[in-house]
């Protein structure tokens, strides 16, 4: 990343940050020798406005910069970012309502390539340097795209709830196991959809709750999902969110562990061993052992009532950082935090930020 550096000159990155209170850290400004790796923070910006950026944070040395595409590229990400996958030293940014995937080169921050044509893409799976999945909000069809090339070279259609007139189908977050592909249908949805890699035809289909979103797994090889419930007055119905352990092979919940009706639960996702669970809960954070029996009764750790809008773990030391969108309107803050608690240090990021990538 020296040409990034050279390019940028890290003006920014020692302006704007903010300290947590019990923070005493100086927070100094990125060596311009060398980039380190880190965090990338995906902003999604505001539905239709085509705010959406891109932020990166390096955890050694506190140095950060925000619209670090739009900076090197010369043009905005577009609108509502959703999410960014690494692969092969190539950072994947997904942009929902452009409907773009783009391709950058993560050691100059440059433009690759781009794939359109999808419609409303989430996230990105990737199976091989050759074949990849797209999940869509609002399409019962799981976009196969070629890596190497950009494109798009098939589909695979999953089931759809029929029962509402009009409903598009939805898929969302994936997880590869072996030759087979789990996918979470979110939207109006309450499936698990397994799906042969080596065919891209759906084998099984698993009912777990309404509005299954987040998908990880463990280190045991169990898959787990946090389903939201839906919504008051909501057409296929309002239920309570449920936390869910799939056995992937023989596609059956184990165990559920129910949430009350009314909670509000999101992001879903592991420590970097396979061994924690982390959530958000009415937008405070969770934290529960894969072994654990019952939900927590307390939060992780106290973080001064702030509502967060998203959530992720450093693999290799468990740092949590958790981002707070504010009132959605100005930037948003991200805060990390030690994994007993303390809080580190904090940092402005862009409208909404919404998901987290690890360069590691």
């Amino acid at each position: 990343m020296k040409r990034l550096l050279y390019a940028l000159g890290w003006l920014l990155f020692a302006t704007m940050l903010c300290q947590c209170s019990d923070s005493d850290n100086d927070n100094p400004p990125i060596d311009p020798v060398e980039v380190p790796q880190g965090l990338f923070v995906v902003n999604a910006g505001n539905y239709n406005a085509s705010n959406a950026s891109l932020s990166f944070y390096d955890p050694v040395g506190n140095g950060y910069d925000n619209e670090i595409f739009a900076k090197i590229n010369g043009y905005k990400l577009g609108d509502t970012a959703q999410s960014m996958s690494i692969h092969n030293d190539t950072g994947w940014i997904v942009v929902n309502n452009s409907h773009i995937i783009y391709v950058i080169d993560l050691k100059t921050m440059r433009e690759k390539g781009r794939i359109t044509g999808i419609t409303s893409p989430r996230y990105i799976c990737f199976l091989s340097d050759e074949k990849a999945y797209v999940s869509s909000m609002y399409s019962d069809q799981l976009t196969i795209i070629n890596p190497k090339t950009y494109s798009i070279i098939g589909s695979v259609t999953v089931p759809k709830n029929t029962a509402i007139s009009g409903h598009t189908g939805s898929t969302e977050e994936m997880v590869v196991i072996g030759k087979y592909l789990y996918v979470t249908c979110w939207s109006y949805e309450k499936t698990i959809v397994k799906i042969d890699t080596s065919t891209d035809k759906v084998v099984a289909t698993l009912e777990v709750g309404l509005q299954p979103a987040s998908l990880v797994k463990d280190r045991n090889g169990k898959l787990w999902t946090i389903c939201d419930g839906g919504y008051e007055g909501s057409p296929v119905g309002y239920e309570a969110p449920v936390l869910c352990r799939i056995d992937p092979e023989q596609m059956t919940v184990e165990a559920r562990y129910p949430f009350s009706k009314g909670d509000y639960t999101s992001k879903l996702r592991i420590n970097g061993t396979g061994d924690q669970l982390y959530w958000l809960n009415n937008g405070a954070p969770y934290r529960m052992n894969i072994s654990d029996t019952e939900l927590p009764a307390t939060t992780a750790f106290d973080t001064k009532e702030s509502y967060f809008y998203a959530l992720t773990i450093d693999p290799e030391n468990n740092d949590i950082y958790l981002a707070d969108a504010i009132d959605y309107q100005q930037a948003g803050i991200v805060y990390r935090y030690s994994a007993t608690g303390k809080c580190l240090v904090s940092f402005y990021v862009g409208v909404i930020p919404t998901e987290f990538c690890w360069n590691k």
